[in-house]
């Protein structure tokens, strides 16, 4: 299974950030200008990105935010 689906999936079942904290995911908070969003590791500079409400994500996105 790609490494995006396993990550989409978990995200989906999660219910706190504390499952996302996953070894090898690379969750991590953001911040500056992206306060309040979360950022877990799909490949290289690739970052599934996403906010977090009411016991689930909202806002998700995959983008490479370092621009490399």
């Amino acid at each position: 299974m790609p490494r995006i689906k396993i990550i989409l999936d978990v995200i989906e079942v999660a219910q706190t950030l504390e499952e996302l904290d996953i070894i090898g995911f690379g969750f991590h908070a953001l911040t500056g200008d992206k306060a309040g969003r979360y950022a877990i590791t799909v490949l290289r500079n690739w970052r599934i990105t996403f906010g977090w409400c009411n016991a689930e994500a909202i806002d998700i996105d995959l983008e490479d935010y370092h621009g490399k």
